[in-house]
């Protein structure tokens, strides 16, 4: 299933939701500027290798759990994160409050490589993109706006549908989708393969679960008296 849009209206602007989603298609356009051999060196130096991390840990190493959240591997990468950054991101944002908002993402991201490193302690490939952060978001999205509905694109076979669905279904059947495609990809991880770092999504995921009522309760006290 594809998201198209959700029915949670947002009552803030979400600034800090389109600066992110903004210095990632720049860092994004800067990495499509460079040549093949260029790019290499760029994603190797700034998305986190777990196994360089580990045994040669220091402040460089340290800095690209931060930089490896913006990078991405191609268009469809970078457009499919966005996209779903901007449907289920500006209703967080204004839960939280936009400083909370960032911080939560951040140590969403951050939560997400760890989950990865923990998995893949020995790997030798980058882990790059911001869909650990936004697996966080969406955590948080499915345990505040349960009852949202979410219109998605269904392709079956040669045809799309589009359909409606609660937010609790369509983002509870992404992550067990994320959680038997990760077991399903130890192989790989012990092979040092590279692809997809699914334990990055499901860590992200839960991260945002169990962060989210935290950043709220801070941030979003007034709202209790207002009876929103």
């Amino acid at each position: 299933m594809f998201p198209l849009r959700d029915s949670t209206p947002s009552h803030s602007i979400p600034i800090v939701n389109w600066l992110i989603i903004a210095v990632n298609v720049f860092v994004f356009l800067f990495e499509a500027s460079l040549s093949t051999g260029e790019l290499d060196q760029f994603i190797n130096t700034y998305g986190v290798v777990p196994n360089r991390l580990l045994h040669n840990f220091d402040i460089n190493q340290l800095a690209t759990i931060m930089s490896s959240m913006f990078l991405h591997g191609g268009w469809f990468h970078l457009i499919s994160n966005m996209w779903a950054l901007y449907i289920f991101g500006d209703n967080i944002e204004d839960r939280l409050g936009h400083f909370g908002y960032l911080i939560f993402y951040i140590l969403c991201g951050i939560s997400a490589d760890l989950s990865q490193i923990y998995m893949a302690p020995n790997a030798n490939v980058p882990t790059i993109g911001a869909s650990g952060a936004i697996a966080g978001v969406l955590g948080a999205y499915m345990l505040l706006f349960p009852h949202a509905r979410i219109v998605s694109l269904v392709p079956v076979f040669l045809v799309s549908y589009v359909t409606e669905v609660s937010a609790y279904f369509y983002l509870g059947f992404w992550f067990l989708s994320q959680w038997f495609t990760g077991l399903f990809s130890l192989g790989d991880i012990a092979a040092d393969k590279g692809g997809i770092a699914w334990w990055a999504h499901v860590g992200g995921f839960v991260a945002g679960i169990l962060a989210v009522k935290l950043f709220e309760k801070r941030q979003n006290t007034k709202n209790y008296y207002n009876g929103n």
